[in-house]
């Protein structure tokens, strides 16, 4: 029983793991917004830059800059990361305020982060995220 309980164990390269994110993203929109930004994974003690844009639907109007970090979930390779993310998130900014996103691909992996937003903004919406690694 105890041999097959441990044959039963993911190995590390099964399990999944937590990874941080770091983001720099721009974005602009009246009722459709789109954006564009930069950003690194840190996962099992390696960074992965990346690029990410997106389109988002809903209650968009005007422009931001957004340093957002957070975490990473449901990982088990790092190309799991890649992919088109469903988001739904809220930012305001009148000079400067905050934001946040939560968002998950087709994978299981689950993004969600949190940080400051610069520029006059205000947004409540739905968006489609494509991530790419570099």
């Amino acid at each position: 029983m105890l041999v097959l309980l441990i044959a039963g164990l993911p190995t590390p390269s099964q399990a999944q793991a937590m990874g941080q994110v770091s983001v720099a993203f721009a974005k602009a929109g009246l009722i459709v917004g789109a954006g564009r930004g930069r950003g690194v994974l840190t996962y099992r003690g390696r960074d992965y830059p990346f690029r990410v844009s997106g389109l988002s639907l809903g209650i968009t109007a005007g422009a931001s800059a957004m340093r957002l970090t957070g975490h990473v979930s449901g990982l088990r390779e790092v190309k799991d990361f890649a992919g088109t993310y469903d988001a739904v998130g809220g930012s305001g900014a009148l000079v400067g305020g905050v934001g946040g996103v939560h968002m998950t691909n087709a994978k299981g992996v689950t993004i969600s982060l949190q940080g400051l937003t610069a520029g006059l903004e205000f947004a409540a919406n739905r968006s489609g995220i494509r991530i790419s690694l570099q």
